[in-house]
């Protein structure tokens, strides 16, 4: 009984946190939105996505989140800190049950979509632990031409599709992450993205933290993963932003000196 029971308690954690949107009035399917979005540049096919994702086209599969474990010791106290938080199993798609698609935005509109399921965009040491416990681990496929091309983005989807092989859980390797840093601020026009990640089989970053591109640019290997807006430090729900801000409990989900607060600031003119 005792077993039976820390059983079912590992599976409600794991399942926790689901997100919701209305019922979209208009269904579309991953393979239509790329037909739309076929001729698109940046700016109308993040105008489309928005549309299609804030009218509730996320598939099922995204929209109950998994969780994600992490710990530190303190140095001087030996103490042990505990963290749970919780992610979307896979990059931001568009789509139905049976006919959905991974698709690709800006660094801003990334941050809107994100603010709108009241989630966060990862921290690179949160690349880092969702890649450790994944449990469909995917070679990275490199595409060298048309690399921000909208027929581009759907091609590779469809490869990743192909070494998926219908395996489900969190998977990772497949994407560079947007993510958040302090970096971002360090820029006076706040007019950058940050990108990270994109993980072989031995575990290390075809990408490292990099902050060089306009916050407009965008190309097939950029993804969107969610990351709910709380998570739990020793059993305790609290901000993920407020976690971020604490010189210790940062710790737990960010490694770097400045964190930032978990979002992308305005942009400047």
């Amino acid at each position: 009984m005792r077993l039976l029971l820390l059983l079912l308690l590992a599976l409600y954690s794991s399942c926790a946190v689901r997100i919701q949107t209305a019922a979209p009035a208009h269904s579309i399917t991953g393979s239509a939105f790329y037909q739309q979005a076929a001729a698109m540049n940046t700016n109308q096919r993040d105008s489309l996505s928005l549309h299609y994702l804030l009218s509730g086209n996320i598939p099922d599969l995204l929209r109950r989140f998994v969780s994600i474990h992490t710990s530190f010791r303190d140095s001087l106290t030996g103490r042990i800190t505990r963290g749970t938080y919780y992610v979307a199993p896979d990059y931001l798609s568009i789509g139905t049950k049976k006919n959905w698609a991974r698709i690709h935005l800006s660094a801003f509109a990334a941050q809107r979509m994100a603010d709108s399921l009241q989630c966060l965009l990862p921290t690179r040491k949160m690349v880092d632990q969702i890649y450790t416990q994944a449990r469909v681990k995917l070679e990275p496929v490199p595409m060298y031409a048309l690399r921000d091309s909208t027929p581009t983005f759907y091609h590779h989807h469809l490869i990743v599709e192909g070494q998926r092989k219908g395996r489900k859980g969190l998977i990772a390797g497949i994407q560079k992450d947007i993510v958040t840093t302090g970096k971002l601020y360090q820029y006076p026009k706040h007019d950058r993205v940050a990108i990270y990640g994109w993980h072989k089989p031995d575990g290390k970053p075809i990408q490292p933290l990099y902050t060089g591109h306009a916050h407009w640019y965008v190309d097939y290997s950029q993804g969107v993963r969610l990351v709910y807006h709380k998570m739990k430090v020793n059993g305790k729900w609290i901000p993920v932003r407020e976690v971020l801000q604490d010189p210790i409990k940062k710790q737990l989900i960010c490694d770097e000196p400045d964190c930032g607060n978990g979002r992308y600031p305005s942009p400047q003119q």
